[in-house]
């Protein structure tokens, strides 16, 4: 074996005094050792009487090597980081198998149901009755005590009758042809039944609303309680001082487990950035793609607060608990990774762009034939950003070209030709419309749109002056003077000097194109924006079921927070309706990688 359980000695950090890793252990060690020594009473001596911190030391040094709790009573030995949830799992939730016995003592061996028989000697068959159940109860006794047990001699009935167990289950026929009706489970003793309520209530808890409390009254699970022996529940047995019980309970965990953690964060924060705040999580029921500005805010603590993760990795508490918990260690050699910073930066890098472009078009709500031009700039930046992470290209720009086939419509380039604003001057001095912008596809879909809508009668005309609009364009001076830029007072950037001009021009200087006109004047003032948002309400149906109760919300936000903790100790973060959904969904394909940008109205 790669180590050895033994105790330690009486002062287990005089071997040790150069090894920080061993001085982490003993240090661990000695606390554990205080924590039992002063549970005497509380709600942690029911589990420190059975729990006993042990050192695991390597066999050629015989330095300490991690920290167990070993449990009195069966030999099994578990880890140290959580007694509490050790015991609870353990002990409370009978996986070992002598703990319940500790607790109550074994109940006596109950007597035959045996009917008195009619027979000439009934002092008799009295007497054999009660010395055969004496004969067998010592036996009972004596195998239990390892000693050599008295043999039963084979019983014989008068009359024929032979075997006690024959005769009992003669009788049970006899009162189940009487009665045929479905006879309750076995009788169990208050212990059991103590236990069991335990467990239902547990798995009620962490139920969180999937499980109603007048599932508790249905005739079918009352039905099933007293088929396996256990009494009736009403709603009041969990909704009262069990419940409060249980919500402390997780509370004082979940806080001695945030204590431990932000200590060690605080302290090296406080020494780099003056400052001792934690970093900004999403809750687990987050989605990416709606809230992208949860996760944002998280990657931004994270950059801020890289200094000060690689410093907490390296300190001795850390590495301690690195010895015991495989999870702590993956950690640690992913703060440690320098890969890891620079993909991290380049995913803030890249949030940071698409959010800065969304957010310029949410205030400032372009117009439809500004949409080619904000694509084509996104184009170029996503671009310069590959080439500063040394990203390749490839993979992100057909992602960036599925999503702009996904919002694409044909409005987008009929009026990118129509507005004035776009016109490109050539060679020759004219400001013409930007139709080498556009590829051959959206060329057709200009024509298509401007016959659509036309009259019929109004069609061809309208290709004809689309034409002219085509090779002609519009006068210097009144291109010019439509594309007029200022600079904003308030944001600093060039905009527009006066939007109606674009309106204006095809009103006068170019209202010689009549059915071209009206079809430009109805495009290039259309707004491209529009607002939606989603709302995922697994868990506020709890809240808004009992708002109007103060008790009862306060009751379903106790049963919240101990869904979540119990989930935090099982490291279990899935969502039970995305489960149910999935399973439903069999066969289909998410597009995982287009979620990074909006989604289409």
């Amino acid at each position: 074996m790669a180590s050895t359980i033994s105790m330690p000695p009486t002062d287990p950090s005089s071997s040790s005094t150069e090894d920080p890793a061993a001085k982490a252990v003993n240090k661990r060690y000695e606390g554990l050792i205080t924590v039992r020594t002063k549970a005497t009473k509380g709600k942690g001596a029911w589990y420190w009487a059975h729990l006993e911190p042990i050192l695991v030391r390597n066999p050629e040094s015989r330095l300490p090597k991690a920290v167990k709790l070993k449990c009195s009573l069966c030999d099994a030995v578990f880890s140290a980081s959580n007694p509490s949830r050790t015991a609870a799992e353990h002990l409370k939730r009978g996986t070992c198998p002598n703990f319940s016995s500790v607790l109550r003592p074994n109940p006596s061996l109950s007597p035959l149901p045996i009917s008195s028989l009619a027979s000439p000697s009934v002092s008799y068959h009295h007497n054999h009755l009660e010395s055969t159940r004496l004969l067998s109860y010592t036996s009972h006794t004596d195998n239990n005590n390892n000693n050599v047990g008295l043999t039963q001699h084979h019983l014989i009935l008068s009359g024929g009758k032979e075997d006690l167990g024959a005769l009992a289950m003669l009788e049970d026929s006899v009162k189940k042809l009487k009665s045929p009706k479905i006879s309750p489970g076995p009788a169990l003793s208050k212990g059991q039944i103590d236990s069991a309520f335990d467990l239902l209530a547990d798995w009620f808890y962490e139920s969180c609303g999937s499980v109603s409390f007048s599932s508790l009254e249905y005739p079918k699970f009352r039905a099933f309680l007293n088929q396996v022996g256990m009494p009736a529940i009403s709603r009041r047995d969990l909704s009262g001082a069990r419940l409060d019980n249980k919500f402390y309970e997780a509370k004082d965990e979940s806080e001695a487990r945030i204590r431990d953690a932000r200590n060690s964060f605080r302290k090296y924060k406080m020494q780099e950035l003056d400052c001792a705040g934690l970093i900004r999580v999403p809750f687990n029921e987050c989605h990416c793609s709606s809230n992208i500005a949860h996760v944002f805010a998280m990657l931004e603590d994270i950059l801020n607060c890289s200094q000060v993760l690689q410093m907490v990795v390296l300190d001795d508490s850390y590495k301690g608990i690195c010895i015991e918990d495989p999870v702590a260690r993956e950690v640690a050699s992913i703060v440690q990774n320098e890969g890891f910073w620079n993909d991290l930066g380049a995913v803030y890098a890249l949030v940071k762009l698409i959010r800065g472009m969304a957010h310029e078009i949410e205030v400032e709500r372009p117009l439809i034939g500004q949409c080619l031009p904000l694509w084509e700039e996104l184009r170029v930046k996503v671009k310069e950003w590959c080439a500063k992470f040394n990203i390749a290209e490839a993979p992100v720009e057909k992602i960036v070209e599925k999503r702009f086939r996904k919002n694409y419509h044909p409005a987008w380039s009929a009026a990118f030709i129509l507005d004035p604003l776009y016109l490109i001057r050539d060679t020759s001095g004219k400001y013409l419309p930007p139709f080498k912008c556009l590829t051959h596809e959206q060329e057709k879909d200009v024509d298509k749109l401007i016959t659509r809508l036309v009259t019929k009668e109004e069609a061809h005309v309208a290709l004809m002056e689309l034409m002219k609009w085509r090779s002609e364009g519009l006068e210097p001076l009144y291109a010019q003077a439509v594309q007029v830029k200022q600079r904003d007072s308030v944001t600093g950037k060039l905009k527009i000097a006066n939007p109606q001009s674009s309106r204006l021009v095809w009103e006068t200087c170019l209202s010689e194109y009549k059915s071209l006109g009206k079809v430009a004047v109805r495009l290039i003032f259309l707004h491209a924006t529009s607002c939606g948002f989603k709302r995922n309400w697994s868990l506020m149906k709890w809240i808004c079921v009992h708002r109007h109760s103060r008790i009862g919300l306060e009751r379903a936000q106790k049963m919240i927070f101990i869904a979540a903790h119990s989930k935090l100790g099982r490291r279990d973060f899935s969502n039970e309706e995305e489960k149910d959904a999935d399973l439903f969904m069999i066969g289909s394909e998410d597009d995982i990688l287009n979620g990074v940008f909006t989604d289409a109205p």
